[in-house]
């Protein structure tokens, strides 16, 4: 089988010829563009002509490239944003700690000085739950037999009287607030020095019973500590009169009512004054009875 090319094709210089001439030409253009910069307006409109093909080939990866930096950007906002999230709760945290620090230090300067205006020794306990039963006024402290506590022990903060250490345990204690409806505490009116009894009401107020119409008080008057029972140091602030109800038609005592200066309610230190536990009266024992002498045996 013939393999040559047609007679067509074999017209003209040979394939090694033709190779030649370009070689040449083309060193020859390189010399020229070179020298001269013959061919720079022929390379701008060629540049000029293919500039839009070469930007539709281009697109996909520009668009790629977009699409890409975009998601990029968006992941980026979204940690950003979870970082400023975690940094702005970190700081609301640290914030409302500081708050809450200063507070506990406001407290602890005004216990201090309530603990050097008392003539005995105190120790700093921090309320940790109110009584679970809703119809008693009692708070759970955080010091007890292992801090020298003892029942019948009062409980001041840094404006008054807050109530009465009633249950001592190993690390804890129970403070009966004034306000118990099984509180009472001898007081007397800081004006006159009239005596008296404060009694809790439940509802949040001091009830002074058992005054005398001609008893001389007004709103406002201060009641402080009488120290008649032996427990409470005298001179303490209790409360200050709010309501006075006078007797009615057939009775002879009126009703006094009185806010507690303490703020129990509020406070997260209070002050408990180790004082000695009362001394329970004395039983006496009733005399032998003499035995009867017999007559005759003298």
């Amino acid at each position: 089988m013939d393999r040559s090319p047609p007679a067509f094709f074999n017209q003209g210089p040979s394939a090694h010829a033709r190779l030649a001439l370009c070689a040449v030409l083309a060193i020859i253009l390189l010399v020229v563009d070179s020298r001269m910069g013959a061919l720079a307006p022929l390379r701008q409109g060629v540049a000029t002509v293919l500039h839009p093909l070469q930007v539709a080939l281009l697109a996909p990866r520009d668009l790629g490239d977009r699409v890409g930096d975009h998601l990029a950007g968006v992941e980026r906002l979204r940690a950003d944003n979870d970082e400023l999230r975690r940094v702005e709760a970190t700081n609301a945290l640290m914030l409302l700690q500081a708050e809450q620090v200063a507070a506990e230090n406001r407290q602890l300067r005004e216990l201090l000085g309530a603990r050097e205006r008392a003539p005995l020794p105190t120790v700093i306990a921090e309320v940790l739950r109110d009584a679970r039963d809703p119809f008693t006024r009692r708070l759970l402290i955080d010091r007890g037999m292992q801090h020298g506590l003892l029942a019948g022990q009062p409980v001041i903060d840094a404006d008054g009287v807050v109530g009465q250490v009633t249950r001592v345990l190993p690390l804890s204690a129970e403070v009966s607030l004034l306000t118990d409806r099984g509180a009472t505490l001898p007081v007397e009116i800081a004006r006159t020095g009239q005596r008296a009894i404060a009694f809790g009401g439940g509802d949040g107020l001091l009830e002074l019973r058992f005054l005398a119409a001609s008893t001389d008080v007004q709103p406002d008057d201060t009641l402080i500590t009488s120290g008649l029972d032996g427990i409470y140091p005298p001179g303490l602030p209790v409360g200050r009169v709010v309501r006075i109800q006078p007797p009615g038609a057939a009775g002879v005592f009126g009703r006094v009512l009185a806010q507690p200066v303490a703020a129990a309610d509020r406070r997260r230190l209070l002050l408990v004054l180790r004082v000695d536990r009362p001394a329970l009266p004395a039983t006496v024992e009733p005399a032998p009875a003499e035995p009867r002498r017999r007559k005759g045996r003298d």
